[in-house]
């Protein structure tokens, strides 16, 4: 059979490319496998003695719970989490990452420009809900509006999107939490992807429709619109004036074209989600060579997910550009174990049951194989969750790692363009920034192919390099912002992954 795969000279283990069984002798190993072991997971190189660190990608991912012979399975059965040690070297590859940057000619896309400089990838007209009792209202009328047909003359309107959540109430009107879903509320309404927001509320909610007003300033009249149920007549007659209005806003939508506008203007959001043991090795590397791709063209780069960058923080801190940024990084994990503790769980909690079946033992292997996706160019800015993304180059947003509350908060900070890597497969998807999937593996690209958008599986086969799938991955980033639709797209993903993250208390 097939060589394993070695990913640093330090390794202790090395990766199956394919299904191994009993009796297999991998290539370059010596050793038959006393069972069959699945592909993706782990084989061990040497002999590892029990309490023996288990080495990854030459980092440390766990440690061996008995005695481990050459060639055994290693997994979740005989490596356990350790927390890691946290000796950090801030800034120490500073200066190899500020000169990461490639070569690069600057190029364009298609989108749409907006008055205040930004430019969307698509052209929304948004219903937003500020409270959960006005969620109803906007999906069955964003529903009835899509089937009417009363926006299929408009050819630059790319639908109406219905941002429903399950809060807005029962909570503080002041604190951490009320502030994340305002600035959710107010980074989806304002987004360059939208261009006319209807916000709706019921009347009597702690997040008043009057509180997302005061923000309106100058560009009220056009671009924001308000109403409440209690107002407005109750729920037929309150669907019925959000279809008004939205014939109403529609022509004005209309009248936004796409131009040419530089690569600058991107700001991408990194994704992974339904991790295996492929992700670290072929789709996220390569979707980290697109991102410094972004990057030198002046444009942004998001990670975020910060319970999956656990173990591996090491590795942005080294890029951090400044003290200052590196501390509130640093400041974001200290919260996570905090947050965790107070609730008993464990930041080994993640992986998730999938992960494990592709080959994930630990966490601290899950986020060496995640930061991957945030290239080599120096980390300019830390933000908190759904902050709005202002600095160029690439940055960290704090969000859990649950994929649609993460997403969420990255849209919400500006980002109009998702690239989401999954090794078991995922029917994700996301509006109104569209989501372009990346398979880890040949078997998962050719097991859903109305889902995946990108094959990376023939990195492995050494078919095509590591940089060269980056440079086809930023070629389908461009195309995607210029208009081309994503799987999700087509399948019509992305009405039910708008999940604001609900922290606080709920009273």
């Amino acid at each position: 059979m097939s060589a394993p795969l070695i990913l640093h000279p330090n390794d202790t283990v090395s990766v199956l490319t394919v299904r191994a069984m009993a009796g297999d002798v991998p290539l370059g190993l010596g050793t038959a496998l006393a069972g069959p072991v699945p592909a993706g997971h782990k084989i061990a190189r040497v002999d590892l003695r029990a309490g023996a660190p288990v080495v990854k990608f030459g980092q440390f991912i766990g440690h061996a719970t008995q005695d481990i012979p050459v060639g055994a399975h290693v997994h979740s059965h005989n490596c356990t989490f350790a927390t890691p040690e946290k000796g950090y070297n801030i800034g120490s590859a500073l200066v190899a990452a500020r000169t990461a940057l490639p070569s690069c000619i600057p190029c364009d896309f298609q989108g749409f420009k907006r008055s205040d400089g930004r430019v969307g990838t698509r052209n929304y007209i948004a219903l937003v809900a500020t409270v959960n009792c006005s969620a109803s209202v906007i999906r069955r009328a964003a529903a009835e509006i899509e089937t009417s047909g009363m926006l299929a003359s408009y050819s630059n309107v790319d639908g109406v999107v219905a941002l429903a959540h399950g809060t807005g109430c029962g909570m503080a009107g002041s604190g951490l939490g009320y502030d994340i879903l305002e600035r959710v509320l107010w980074g989806h309404a304002t987004h360059p992807n939208v261009g006319a927001t209807l916000f709706v509320g019921l009347g009597c909610e702690v997040m008043q429709v009057a509180r997302m007003r005061s923000h309106f300033g100058d560009a009220g009249t056009d671009r924001f619109h308000t109403l409440t149920i209690q107002e407005t007549g109750g729920t037929l007659a309150t669907i019925a004036s959000i279809k008004a209005h939205v014939a109403d806003i529609a022509p004005r939508v209309n009248l936004a074209t796409r131009s040419s506008q530089p690569m600058s203007a991107l700001r991408v959001a990194l994704q992974c989600g339904g991790s295996d043991g492929f992700s670290g090795i072929t789709a996220n590397p390569a979707l980290g060579v697109a991102s410094d791709l972004i990057v030198a063209q002046g444009g942004t780069a998001i990670l975020s997910e910060t319970p999956e960058i656990y173990g591996a923080e090491q590795i942005l801190l080294s890029r951090a550009s400044s003290a200052q940024v590196a501390e509130k990084l640093i400041g974001q994990i200290k919260w996570w174990e905090s947050y965790v503790a107070q609730n008993g769980g464990s930041m080994d909690n993640n992986p998730s049951p999938g992960n494990k079946q592709g080959g994930i033992t630990t966490i601290l292997e899950k986020s060496l194989g995640a930061v991957a996706k945030a290239g080599t160019t120096p980390l300019m800015a830390v933000y908190g969750y759904a902050e709005t993304v202002r600095d160029e180059g690439f940055v960290f947003m704090d969000t859990p790692g649950y994929d649609p509350v993460s997403v969420t908060g990255q849209i919400a900070g500006g980002a109009q363009i998702v690239v989401f890597t999954t090794g078991r497969g995922s029917a994700f998807g996301s509006k109104p920034a569209p989501t372009i999937k990346l398979a880890t593996s040949d078997r998962l690209f050719a097991q859903m192919p109305d889902d995946m958008d990108l094959g990376t599986g023939d990195i492995i086969s050494g078919a095509i390099s590591i940089a060269d799938k980056g440079q086809q991955i930023f070629d389908l980033i461009r195309a995607t912002a210029s208009g081309q639709v994503s799987k999700s797209e087509a399948l019509g993903l992305g009405n039910n992954e708008f999940v604001p993250w609900q922290i606080g208390a709920v009273m």
